[in-house]
């Protein structure tokens, strides 16, 4: 879904593990649909639900006590194949935003084409902000994407994150890399238009 991205705040879910891989966050069992529909049932598939499909209970997305639209991971999120699939699987889910202190880059970009932003933090902030959630899971953190900032509203702690200007702009405007082009289209045409005119002569 298109969803124009401006601040968000919410409370956390978090998964302190490092190297979660795209196997795990979607396992290959699932990517024989080429529909997105339906991918969030199966995030985290296999630390989710045992062997005969039952929640298992102690897993993060199982505990009532954690909620809201961000993820909050350990360093290198996304390693791993380079399925989209896993990204439309967290987007489906309902997450907005994951927070780690690194993630893969193939992965990192999926998210941004599915709406998803990565937020990357420094180690210490992500080791401070898991501290906050599991004192208390009610913390909220702010996402600013116009400032590029986020912030744990429990305590004030706060960085800055970078993002491609590019789909930063998207992401504010509901708009995929289609959606964009359609947006400038007249200043495409005009550009091809001039430059045609000037090889011509």
């Amino acid at each position: 879904m298109k969803r124009k991205f401006n601040v968000i705040e919410s409370t956390c879910v978090p998964i302190p593990l490092e190297n979660i891989d795209t196997d795990q966050i979607i396992p290959a069992r699932f990517l024989k649909a080429t529909d997105k529909e339906g991918f969030g049932d199966n995030l985290f598939a296999d630390w989710r639900y045992d062997k005969n499909g039952k929640p298992i209970h102690s897993f993060v997305l199982n505990d009532p006590k954690y909620s809201g639209s961000v993820l909050v991971a350990g360093k290198n999120f996304g390693c791993g194949s380079s399925r989209e699939h896993a990204a439309w699987a967290i987007a489906g889910y309902g997450f907005r935003v994951v927070i780690s202190s690194f993630f893969a880059d193939i992965h990192k970009n999926n998210e941004l084409n599915n709406f998803v932003l990565p937020v990357v933090v420094s180690d210490d902030f992500l080791r401070r902000l898991f501290a906050s959630i599991a004192e208390n899971p009610d913390t909220v953190v702010r996402v600013d994407l116009p400032n590029q900032t986020v912030t744990n509203t429990a305590n004030g702690d706060q960085e800055t994150f970078e993002i491609n200007s590019f789909k930063k702009h998207c992401l504010m405007n509901g708009l995929d890399d289609i959606d964009y082009l359609v947006e400038n289209k007249d200043k495409i045409e005009s550009w091809e238009e001039n430059n045609t005119l000037a090889f011509a002569l």
